[in-house]
């Protein structure tokens, strides 16, 4: 079962309400709430569609009761409300959502892909951009059909639905996962929030900030001449 416990569900519970006014019928959220989860299979998804799942209505409810005593939300009838105290954190505290703001000389995702390509060949990898559902892959070789490396680009967007994605591709075939956020703050609260659902990338996975991404960038670009010399077995 790749569904997500209920403590993953809450976050994602709170952005939805706050996209959607500040309220919502809870009805509607079972189902609106599986596009955060990019690891839910076609199967519980049919299910949950179809009112069949169980286990994903409780997993919501339960989610929902543990924000209410928060006094995060309000439950009525089915009718679940964003609370003043509920708006203001999402305010503080982006609960998740990577949303910095643009710094001087500032790096758009793009830029940040072609970077992770270029460093990425200068060691001697095959790079690759927009591979599947993954940001930038890296392969030992053209004829390889393992993904050495994976990297998911985040400067905005559910932070949950890029672990859930470095972890498919670390279960799948033990790739290397690297998470590149917009600052080392971003980079910081990242660390943190890698919960029970995630914690088998804690010991494996790398997390950057574009500033750290770029200083590797220049670094090799400066001495990417001799690299192939210095690699030379």
């Amino acid at each position: 079962m790749s569904l997500p416990i209920y403590t993953i569900i809450e976050t994602p519970i709170l952005q939805e309400l706050s996209a959607l006014g500040g309220s919502d019928d809870v009805k509607f959220l079972y189902e609106r709430l599986i596009s955060y989860f990019p690891q839910i299979s076609e199967s519980e998804i049919s299910q949950i569609k179809a009112g069949k799942n169980q286990y994903w209505r409780k997993a919501v409810q339960k989610a929902g009761k543990s924000l209410d005593e928060q006094n995060l939300i309000r439950r009525t009838r089915g009718f679940w409300s964003l609370t003043d105290i509920g708006k203001k954190f999402i305010e503080d505290e982006n609960l998740g959502i990577i949303t910095s703001h643009p710094q001087p000389n500032f790096l758009s995702h793009g830029d940040i892909q072609e970077m992770l390509c270029k460093v990425g060949e200068i060691l001697g990898y095959v790079s690759q951009k927009e591979f599947e559902f993954y940001d930038v892959i890296w392969r030992e070789s053209e004829k390889s059909q393992r993904i050495s490396h994976v990297f998911e680009v985040q400067s905005k967007g559910n932070i949950d639905s890029a672990f859930a994605k470095l972890k498919r591709a670390f279960d799948a075939q033990r790739s290397k996962p690297f998470l590149i956020l917009a600052s080392e703050r971003d980079s910081k609260r990242a660390a943190k929030s890698i919960t029970q659902e995630f914690r088998e990338l804690e010991k494996v996975i790398t997390i950057l900030s574009f500033a750290e991404l770029r200083k590797i960038h220049e670094n090799l670009s400066a001495i990417s001449d001799f690299l192939p010399v210095l690699l030379e077995k």
